[in-house]
């Protein structure tokens, strides 16, 4: 939902959605516009269902099955694809080799996009406990982004989506899920996850993941429903899209499906470039989510 609503906003300015649909607004949010149809899903949504049904049709985690998936997708010409999981997909390199060498030459691989995609994988290995969610969030984020901020980043939402599905307070468990976290990495997201940090003092673009996740809780913290905190995560600006999506994940799992609103349901879907012209809709999309739990 979170990535729907977000994707006709991407790149735009702080508070466009308020403007466009201001909270009073009886009308259905879900118009589209920037090249989206009407509750069009991004790359976010579409890596993350390859990310499920690689998941459940492999029976575990089977990572170059997983990377197989992805490379698929990247050469079938999807809307949007980020930056960096491009060139590794496009790179020709072996599926345990690529992420690491694109981050060797680049210095650069810190990027929101293992993040946007970890909703489906959370929700699998949460009933694993805390450790074995956190390293296969690591290893699922690694097929793409060697920078091992992008693997911390991807571990502390995995866990955070465990606490909620378990009947725990998620804001309440980070102060303890981040001392889980590898040292290198741990004070810049004691920062950006702190109750006191707001979207307004990133040092960096809302694209980068520690930023993506502190917008995401902040936007839970700050709200008390998912309709509004999805508002909140639209209204920021940057790459709405995805903040939306991490949002949409975290809210969902505290909120539950019945919180969501219905004029927002009926026009989401998912195309998936590359398998077929497949295309899910919501009943796909609920059948994938119920058995993605054990």
């Amino acid at each position: 939902m979170g990535d729907a609503l977000g994707g006709p906003f991407e790149f735009g300015p702080a508070g466009a959605f308020s403007e466009r649909f201001p909270t009073s607004s009886v009308n259905d949010e879900m118009q589209g516009g920037g090249g989206w149809e009407p509750g069009e899903a991004t790359d976010d949504t579409q890596m993350a269902v390859m990310v499920a049904e690689s998941l459940l049709e492999r029976g575990g985690l089977d990572l170059p099955d997983m990377f197989a998936r992805f490379r698929r997708w990247a050469a079938s010409d999807p809307k949007d694809i980020g930056t960096q999981t491009e060139a590794v997909l496009a790179s020709g390199d072996p599926w345990d080799l690529a992420a690491g060498i694109h981050f060797q030459i680049t210095g650069h691989a810190a990027g929101n996009g293992s993040l946007m995609r970890a909703a489906t994988s959370a929700v699998y290995f949460a009933s694993g406990g805390r450790r074995s969610t956190m390293d296969s969030a690591r290893r699922i984020a690694a097929l793409t982004h060697g920078d091992r901020a992008a693997w911390e980043g991807t571990a502390v939402f995995h866990e955070l989506i465990r606490v909620a599905l378990d009947g725990g307070d998620p804001l309440a468990a980070l102060p303890d899920t981040i001392a889980y976290i590898d040292a290198e990495h741990r004070d810049r997201y004691t920062v950006v996850l702190d109750p006191a940090w707001h979207p307004e003092q990133a040092t960096e673009f809302n694209g980068a993941v520690w930023p993506c996740l502190g917008s995401a809780v902040w936007a839970v913290r700050t709200t008390a429903s998912f309709e509004d905190a999805i508002r909140a995560a639209v209204d920021l600006g940057g790459d709405t899209d995805t903040v939306a999506a991490v949002t949409g994940g975290l809210a969902g799992a505290i909120y539950g499906y019945e919180a969501i609103p219905p004029r927002w349901t009926k026009r989401l879907h998912v195309p998936m470039p590359g398998f077929g012209g497949r295309v899910l809709g919501l009943s796909e999309l609920l059948d994938l989510a119920r058995r993605l739990v054990p």
